[in-house]
């Protein structure tokens, strides 16, 4: 089974058993979390769909965290060139990984 999730202003394809590192989400690692805007549940061969509207009525994906963290730094570098001015400033994103357990219609 495959489902579309939205959270964080991003859309995911995930299923069954899959990781994936989304935005930082509140929670201890080991809790579980439960995603309840579902766009889309499809059966692993296509003949089945439901497509929400817009979001899938009573459908929901449960997620444990499996480890909260920041990703690697992002140099940010300003040049504004015959003016001597050089500005760097660096970003960690904070992450949130989970492991996807369930998806329930």
């Amino acid at each position: 089974m495959i489902a579309v999730i939205k959270t964080g202003g991003k859309q995911y394809k995930i299923s069954p058993k899959d990781k994936l590192r989304i935005e930082k989400l509140e929670g201890e690692e080991g809790a579980t979390i439960t995603f309840e805007e579902v766009l889309l549940i499809a059966s692993e061969d296509g003949k089945e769909t439901i497509i929400g509207e817009p979001f899938v009525k009573g459908a929901k994906v449960e997620a444990t965290i499996v480890k909260q963290g920041r990703a690697k730094k992002i140099d940010i570098v300003k040049h504004i060139p015959k003016k001597r001015h050089n500005v760097k400033n660096g970003h960690r994103q904070m992450f949130t990984e989970v492991q996807i357990e369930s998806i329930v219609k």
